[in-house]
């Protein structure tokens, strides 16, 4: 893939972003757990207040072009850099796609959004099996963070929790 053309989502892509995110479940062996809706997906992203950013990645910038990818992104905050970082929390770029460039543009389009933003860092999460995906985020020079673990509270759990 020589060049792709990435822009930011807009509310008539919610279909093909939920489209984008059920792909990516079954990929990460976790089929059924997509819980969301399109209702909302479109509510998260494109209601007012929405503190969540999609883009969304085309083989070309033809009109009639495929969208082959997308991620799902959302500033947080580093008290230690007292700057805002950019978190990455989805990236999915279509099976019969991958290893022509598309990942890589989304990364760096993101990047440059983080650095246009005055972000300290660009972070997110690999699954510890996702070897194809930690070899290509070593390839852009990312670098683990082995020291920490992540932890959650979901569902019961941060209600009961909550109601404590």
């Amino acid at each position: 893939m020589s060049q792709v053309y990435i822009r930011d989502a807009v509310i008539n892509d919610v279909p093909l972003i939920y489209q984008f995110i059920k792909a990516l479940a079954v990929y990460e062996r976790e089929p059924d757990a997509v819980a969301a809706t399109e209702h909302d997906i479109e509510r998260t992203l494109f209601d007012e207040g929405a503190t969540a950013h999609s883009i969304i990645c085309f083989e070309s910038d033809a009109p009639d072009a495929e969208a082959i990818g997308f991620a799902v992104y959302f500033y947080n905050y580093s008290t230690w850099l007292g700057r805002n970082g950019l978190y990455l929390e989805d990236l999915f770029v279509s099976e019969d796609k991958r290893g022509r460039g598309a990942g890589k543009a989304l990364m760096k389009y993101l990047a440059q959004r983080a650095i246009s933003k005055n972000c300290g860092r660009f972070e997110w999460v690999v699954l510890d099996w996702n070897k194809p995906a930690i070899d290509f985020y070593h390839s852009i020079g990312a670098e683990a963070q082995a020291q920490w673990q992540i932890y959650r509270l979901s569902g019961d759990k941060l209600l009961q929790f909550a109601e404590q």
